[in-house]
């Protein structure tokens, strides 16, 4: 081959080099464009169940970008695990609810959850919830280290030991609190009334939940003081019905006050020794034009339009509280005295999300007789007659004084 020759082919060879190699990165950035221009789920690699359709118009995309965004960017990305960002998804999903009593138990939260209602724990005894988006005290039960510690029902916990309460579910304040008997725990509360907030140590019991106490007054009056609505509270009350009965008095005080409710079909139970049967206690109300579920008197209704029923309530007052209550004042059986209640009308139920997960979500609101909704509008008493700080000082009971005032009233 002449010199010649060995040039010409020597550049046709660099020609058919540079076209190749040109063609090749074309493509590369082809398949870079592709790749940065693709939906940003196509970009997430080894989650199984992404792809799994959902019946929704929403943009999926930011979600995922940020999902990227935080594998690529964030310092510490790789020490948290895939899993774990998704159990933080799922929270902040149930969160959007902006629902107190719905939550999701990633697998340590939900082990927690499911001993706390299958056996006894260590704690302080009382009930919280939020209101207002703060954690407050529903009401401290009776003789209870929360009770003795002068908790009151609407206290606002602002700390629990060190932890600041602000982003924390109602579960997730419960679990801190809970602990074993003997041990300390230090909540930082607000009264109202009190210029700064206070920080109180207690020491936590195993909690043994009163039920009810009577007395017949010297004036007449039978008064039945009713804690909490255990599983035994319909047996007892119907024991202290008996009780009134033949004191020969006609004249019944039911002291709601603090107690943060139990089991619904004890509410029921006791409306009925009051109402005809089949008459509706409360109706739990599912919306989406789904069927509500109302439950019945069972109509045991052994007192006559003779019986003189005053009812005490306050903020403390709650859930199975709120249903009896409610229902003695929409059939006009008994009078409400006190403060408005507390507002917690809903229904939960407990659904397994994996093998090891949980999600407990509201289903359903309660809905008194007249279809009142508890838990937006608490119940307003007939004679709405607050505790004063003068009172409190003086430990005058200005809500029992307008009780035995409407009782003896002829």
């Amino acid at each position: 081959m002449t010199y010649h020759k060995k040039v010409l082919e020597y550049f046709k060879n660099r020609r058919a080099f540079a076209t190749i190699l040109l063609v090749v990165v074309f493509f590369g950035f082809g398949i870079f464009l592709g790749f940065k221009n693709s939906p940003e789920i196509d970009k997430v690699f080894n989650v199984s169940g992404k792809e799994m359709g959902v019946a929704t118009q929403a943009d999926f995309s930011p979600f995922w970008k940020v999902w990227n965004d935080i594998n690529e960017k964030y310092p510490n990305a790789s020490k948290i695990t895939d899993q774990n960002k998704i159990y933080g998804a799922i929270s902040g999903l149930v969160g959007s609810l902006n629902d107190p009593y719905s939550v999701f138990f990633s697998p340590d939260d939900a082990k927690i959850f499911e001993d706390s209602i299958q056996g006894s724990f260590g704690g302080i005894g009382m009930e919280v919830g939020i209101k207002d988006k703060v954690l407050t005290v529903i009401a401290p039960l009776k003789d209870t280290p929360a009770y003795k510690a002068n908790i009151k029902s609407g206290d606002k916990i602002l700390k629990i030991d060190d932890t600041v309460t602000s982003d924390l579910s109602v579960d997730k304040a419960i679990k801190l609190i809970r602990g074993d008997a003997g041990t300390t725990v230090r909540l930082t509360v607000f009264h109202d009334g009190d210029k700064e907030p206070k920080e109180i140590k207690i020491t936590r019991e195993n909690i043994n939940i009163p039920t009810l106490d009577t007395e017949l007054r010297k004036d007449g009056i039978f008064v039945i003081r009713l804690y909490s609505f255990s599983a035994n509270s319909a047996e007892l009350f119907r024991g202290a019905l008996k009780k009134f009965s033949t004191s020969g008095s006609d004249k019944l005080l039911l002291d709601l006050r603090g107690n943060p409710g139990g089991y619904l079909d004890s509410a029921v139970s006791m409306a009925s020794w009051f109402l005809e049967g089949g008459k509706p206690v409360v109706t739990e109300d599912y919306g989406n034009n789904a069927k509500p579920k109302i439950y019945r008197s069972q109509g045991y209704n052994i007192f006559t339009d003779k019986l003189k029923f005053v009812i005490l309530i306050d903020g403390g007052s709650a859930s199975a509280s709120e249903i009896l209550a409610g229902a003695m004042q929409d059939y006009k059986k008994a009078i409400l005295v006190g403060e408005k209640s507390y507002g917690k009308g809903s229904v939960q139920e407990v659904v397994k999300v994996t093998p090891d997960t949980l999600l407990k979500i509201t289903v359903a609101k309660w809905l008194t007789p007249n279809g009142n909704s508890i838990s937006e509008k608490g119940l307003t008493p007939d004679y709405v007659v607050p505790i004063t700080t003068k009172d409190a000082e003086t430990k005058n009971d200005s809500q029992l004084n307008k009780a035995v005032e409407l009782l003896l009233k002829n």
